[in-house]
């Protein structure tokens, strides 16, 4: 079932935890929000390759209705009822684990969805009315499996499915914010 134009991979920051949610004004919001006016047309689904869901089999999940992680601490209170109730979609990540089959993939029912999925969608589509599927990334980190992995899902865009690409690679915050310099180079030996 091809869509009218292919539907891009997008890549993105999500900010500090929820911060891009609690401060709306902040240019990572104003960003994330420009996301669904760039797009060729509206997706009908999302997946989010979450940076912070590593597993060593890629997984993705099937919950019809996920429950939301948050997995960040020290903000406040607020940053801890913030909901976002879009559908998940059991049948793509079938179609997922199918296309990934002899490279194994995982699901999980059970998972909820991470601030790396929800952060961004909370800016990106606010309605919560497209369906998403989460995956994991491999904690191997291995390039090569991650490029098989993208090779073998480009299709879905065919389909105007996106694929948004959530996180950064960095997240040792002990070297990024130490005030040592010493320290700080020391992540990036």
């Amino acid at each position: 079932m091809a869509s009218a134009s292919r539907m891009p991979a997008v890549f993105v920051g999500h900010g500090g935890g929820p911060l891009p949610v609690l401060q709306p004004d902040s240019r990572v919001s104003v960003e994330l929000g420009k996301v669904m006016g760039r797009l060729p047309e509206r997706p009908k689904a999302i997946v989010v390759v979450s940076a912070h869901w590593e597993t060593d089999v890629v997984t993705v999940s099937t919950a019809e209705h996920p429950d939301l992680l948050y997995d960040y601490g020290g903000f406040p209170p607020e940053a801890y009822k913030l909901a976002y109730r879009a559908p998940g979609s059991p049948e793509l990540a079938a179609r997922i684990q199918g296309l990934l089959a002899d490279l194994s993939c995982n699901t999980d029912s059970t998972r909820g969805w991470d601030h790396g999925v929800f952060i961004p969608l909370m800016l990106v589509n606010p309605a919560a009315d497209i369906p998403v599927v989460a995956m994991s990334v491999l904690r191997s980190q291995s390039a090569g499996a991650h490029v098989e992995i993208g090779r073998r899902l480009r299709g879905l865009r065919e389909e105007g499915i996106l694929i948004l690409g959530s996180g950064y690679s960095f997240h040792n915050f002990e070297y990024m914010f130490a005030r040592d310099p010493q320290v700080r180079a020391a992540g990036v030996r």
